[in-house]
């Protein structure tokens, strides 16, 4: 019995120092085993000039733009434009019906003849005193009377003759031949494009910064290119339930691009500012305790990567951003001027994590991005 005991003691020391050894290896071999390094794309910071902008939406107004109406009602007897057609001032739109006036005009002409005739020839007689100077001044009360009556005749004919108030670009007529017109029934709409009224609410704290001839970018969707401008009037109050000022710009627009009521990016310019770091939007690790971005470093262990070269690793920087544009987002502080930032994969990457540069194909960091899919 002592010796069965003795051998099955043997057996299971020998089991536990097998096992031991095993796991002693492993451990071993875990120790020696490394993460492969993350491939990411990278940018050296460098300081640039940076122009900073007040970004808005803005709508697009007509310096003058009126719908073009009628005062007076009548037939529509003859129509002079085309739908979409560019007219000056005083070109005839349409002219109402006016044989009734056109009577009532050869009436008054007709007395005007009659009462001249008659004035003169009781400026001889009162001359002779032959009448009393009361029948004299009858006599020019009633002329003046005359000249009236046919001026107010040959004003309402003209009335009836609708012609642009302004020069511009009409837009759909919306009267037919024969139809017969109200007081203020809409002919057709008339727009000035050039210039053109934007309008845009900014912030008020930002109404420091405004000043009337500060100069501005605009941009439409679907239209190439940028059109400038200026700010011509900023509104006297401050909206109470917006608290956002309302602010009018100026922007020429020869070629016609642009038309009322397009909605428009705007950039008001601001002061250049030198040496300002500017990283790619995708290098910044959004987070609810901070924003981040992540800097390449040599690594701290000193050892070669896989290709034999220095080993890098990354530094997490929480850095404090300031304004966007485009692409690109400016850093005011966490990093410095020539630090390797991580432009793409930092949602891969954690403190010290080794990684691999690779610069083949890098994200977009442009100014004024054009996406294709907009």
């Amino acid at each position: 019995m002592i010796v069965m005991l003795v051998v099955v003691f043997l057996c299971i020391a020998g089991i536990g120092y097998a096992k031991f050894t095993m796991v002693k290896r492993a451990i071993a071999e875990h120790s020696k085993f490394a993460m492969p390094p993350v491939a990411v794309t990278t940018l050296v910071v460098k300081g640039q000039k940076w122009q900073p902008v007040l970004s808005a939406v803005g709508s697009l107004r007509a310096v003058n733009g009126v719908t073009v109406s009628t005062d007076l009602a009548g037939i529509v007897s003859e129509i002079k434009f085309e739908s979409g057609a560019a007219v000056k001032k005083g070109d005839l739109l349409i002219k109402l019906d006016t044989q009734q006036e056109e009577a009532q005009l050869h009436a008054a002409e007709a007395k005007l003849e009659w009462t001249k005739v008659d004035m003169d020839r009781k400026r001889d007689l009162v001359a002779k005193k032959t009448i009393s100077p009361s029948d004299w001044d009858s006599a020019q009360s009633e002329y003046r009377q005359a000249v009236a009556n046919v001026d107010t005749a040959k004003a309402v004919i003209a009335r009836k003759q609708i012609v642009a108030p302004f020069d511009g670009y009409l837009g759909i007529r919306q009267v037919n031949l024969g139809q017969y017109l109200n007081p203020g029934a809409s002919i057709v709409p008339l727009q000035s494009l050039d210039p053109i009224y934007v309008e845009f609410n900014l912030p008020q704290q930002d109404l420091s910064q405004l000043a009337v001839g500060k100069k501005l970018h605009i941009r439409a969707a679907d239209i190439e290119g940028e059109f400038d401008g200026e700010i011509n009037a900023i509104d006297s109050k401050v909206d109470d339930a917006t608290r956002n000022v309302m602010v009018q710009a100026t922007a020429r627009n020869s070629d016609h691009k642009l038309r009322p009521g397009m909605y428009v990016n705007v950039d008001v310019l601001l002061p250049e500012k030198d040496s300002v770091l500017a990283i790619p939007v995708s290098s910044i690790n959004y987070a609810p305790y901070g924003d981040s971005v992540y800097v390449v470093k040599p690594a701290s262990d000193g050892k070669p990567g896989p290709d034999g070269k220095p080993a890098l690793e990354v530094e997490q920087h929480v850095v404090k951003l300031g304004p966007k544009r485009g692409d690109q987002v400016s850093v005011l502080s966490g990093i410095q001027d020539g630090d390797e930032v991580v432009t793409s994969g930092v949602f891969k990457l954690r403190p010290h994590a080794t990684v691999q540069v690779n610069n083949a194909v890098t994200p977009d960091n442009s100014l004024t991005p054009k996406p294709n899919d907009t």
